[in-house]
């Protein structure tokens, strides 16, 4: 599922990432770019509204992706590859002993001649 989610993140950044390459950051766009026309021809001057629709679209289902993504896939349990950073229990277990410091040596008092 970890990998399912993955890619779906990655492909929507590849394709967000060509629609704000393929926008004209003047707002001219494709459409100002087809044989010099400003007027419509063939439906390229809705060219600008979709690339930024899908733009906003592509955004939000990124962070949908990124917030929901947690929610659907299960921590692993037992032992795994991946290292356990929650701590299960807070007290060491009975089997380890705790290490001691030696008590401080008392030294005699200098002798007085």
């Amino acid at each position: 599922m970890a990998i399912f989610f993955l890619i779906l993140i990655i492909l929507s950044c590849v394709i967000i990432g060509f629609f704000i390459l393929v926008q004209n950051p003047k707002g001219g766009g494709l459409a100002g770019n087809i044989a010099g026309f400003s007027t419509q021809f063939m439906g390229v001057k809705q060219t600008t509204d979709v690339l930024e629709k899908g733009t906003w679209v592509l955004a939000v289902l990124i962070a949908l992706l990124t917030v929901i993504s947690p929610i659907f896939i299960a921590p692993k349990s037992g032992t795994g590859s991946e290292p356990n950073l929650r701590p299960t229990t807070t007290q060491p277990s009975p089997a380890t002993p705790t290490p001691t410091l030696p008590a401080p040596q008392q030294t005699p008092p200098p002798a007085q001649p």
